[in-house]
């Protein structure tokens, strides 16, 4: 069987740590390949290797650095069918959702390739007689990527592009679930002329992961997962001195208003809540509805629309609207939490447990649920499910529904649907949340703003790529200079000051 080894140095290395971990169609239930579990040493050699790289590519010109993300972005949009049968074999995603992920990761390539107008500083002119300042946007080293299952290339594509595009080295860590995409995107790098031990992969569990996140070489660590590991990746790197943004979990409200148009609610909320089955962390997962004739309309639609829906292999034809989840545990999980959400109380409207596809028996299968009369305080309301779960929590007022979304832990994203300009924009202003989407369920930036939260979801000051990418993987220093015919005459003992 297929082992998925490391990259490094601008080849594929085997692990010879004995250690492996499965991976697995999630549609079928059948292992298709096995990755490496890389030791501490192994990491500590692709360190070493991109630390190497990091001589002579920080010396390249961000022209030069550039127009090998552009040949990197044409090869990945010749390429991108196989990198989407990449994503649906191992992470289950149906195939247009594969294809669109690839699209949105490819919006941060083309913003890399802007570098050398992004990494300009700062110049002022006669700051003193005869004196100058200007700033330099350095590249900071050597740069490390852990990224989780549920985007095997967009995430990575949110990070390593910017970081190498400002003169770093890489090294990714991609989820031991889904590690096959971001090794082709490696091979990629390499073709479109990056050079050797620039981009490097080592794969993985948490004996890599704390190396990546200890080792004095490594400069900053960009995280996407879950909150209790974001925690922990912010606190242990940056306790040794790294760079960090760790973007942890999500529980994103969309609050829906009496005056909202209808039929755009519908077709919105379907996909927020149901598109990759859930697992995403933009995902709607509350539908915070103001005044119960607003709520009973929208359970009877969903309602109906959920029976329209068709789940199965994404691979298949005509293509299903939802896929599988990643995994068999991963789906477990997420029947837990339709049964504490009934055990605690709420009405299931529509039961997504015991769901089969035809000839897909050991397929990883939840169906669309959908929940009404959440509560907060259980379980389906608090938590991150990450699966097709979506809850209906019945509010009487905007003030009632604004604070419940500042009262939550979580503060990724939301969204807001009403006709009313007033309301949208006291919404903006007030809501305690990092994305903010007005009739927009999925408020994602474009490449050259910047993706992060607030509260829990987000460990560090920088969000990722947009101007923040571009701050994070740099540093900057500042140049003050005067030549030899503006010296004064003597030494000067007090507080040097610009005359």
């Amino acid at each position: 069987m297929t082992i998925v080894g490391n990259y490094i140095g601008g080849q594929h290395v085997a692990s010879a740590s004995g250690r492996t971990a499965p991976v697995f169609n999630p549609a079928t239930g059948a292992q298709s390949k096995e990755v490496a579990l890389s030791t501490a040493d192994e990491t500590r050699a692709a360190i070493a290797t991109a630390q190497e790289a990091f001589k002579t590519w920080s010396k390249v010109t961000p022209l030069n650095r550039a127009r090998i993300m552009f040949k990197f972005k044409e090869l990945v949009e010749a390429n991108a069918d196989e990198l989407a049968e990449l994503i649906t074999s191992e992470h289950g995603k149906v195939f247009s959702d594969a294809k669109g992920e690839l699209t949105r990761g490819l919006e941060v390539v083309e913003f890399a390739c802007g570098i050398p107008h992004l990494q300009k500083g700062e110049h002022s002119l006669n700051v003193g007689r005869g004196v100058d300042s200007y700033s330099q946007m350095m590249p900071m080293g050597v740069c490390a990527g852990i990224s989780p299952f549920n985007f095997p290339a967009m995430v990575p594509m949110w990070m390593f592009p910017v970081a190498i595009a400002c003169g770093n080295t890489f090294v990714m860590k991609p989820s031991e679930k889904d590690p096959s995409t971001t090794m082709r995107l490696a091979e990629l790098l390499t073709e479109a002329g990056l050079p050797d031990g620039v981009f490097n992969i080592v794969n993985g569990d948490k004996e890599s992961v704390d190396v990546l996140l200890t080792d004095e070489a490594v400069q900053a660590v960009s995280f996407v997962g879950s909150t209790p590991i974001a925690e922990y990746i912010y606190s242990t790197a940056s306790a040794h001195g790294k760079r960090v943004q760790a973007l942890g979990g999500a529980k994103n409200h969309m609050i829906v208003m009496p005056d909202a148009e209808p039929s755009q609610v519908i077709s919105s909320l379907m996909g927020a809540a149901y598109g990759s089955a859930g697992e995403r962390c933009m995902a709607i997962s509350v539908a915070v509805c103001v005044g119960d004739a607003v709520a009973d309309h929208l359970i009877k639609d969903m309602t109906a629309e959920i029976e329209k829906m068709s789940v199965g292999n994404g691979m298949t034809s005509p293509e299903p609207h939802m896929g599988p989840l990643v995994s068999r545990v991963h789906a477990d999980k997420v029947l837990s939490y339709i049964d504490s959400g009934v055990e605690e109380g709420a009405t299931l409207v529509v039961d997504g447990r015991n769901f089969k596809v035809v000839d897909h028996d050991n397929g990883y299968f939840v169906g669309p649920t959908l929940f009404d009369n959440v509560k907060k305080g259980m379980r389906i309301y608090e938590e991150e499910i990450f699966g097709p779960v979506l809850s209906v929590v019945r509010v009487n007022s905007y003030e009632e529904a604004l604070q419940l979304i500042n009262d939550h832990e979580y503060g990724n994203g939301t969204a807001i649907f009403t006709r009313d300009g007033d309301t949208a924009r006291n919404f903006c202003e007030n809501v305690q949340v990092g994305m903010v989407g007005v009739n927009v369920p999925i408020p994602v930036p474009m490449a050259f703003h910047s993706f992060g939260g607030w509260k829990r979801s987000l460990f560090g000051p920088l969000h990722m790529h947009g101007p923040d990418g571009v701050r994070f993987y740099t540093r900057m220093k500042t140049i003050t200079a005067r030549w030899p015919t503006g010296l004064s005459a003597g030494p000067e003992f007090s507080m040097p000051t610009m005359k």
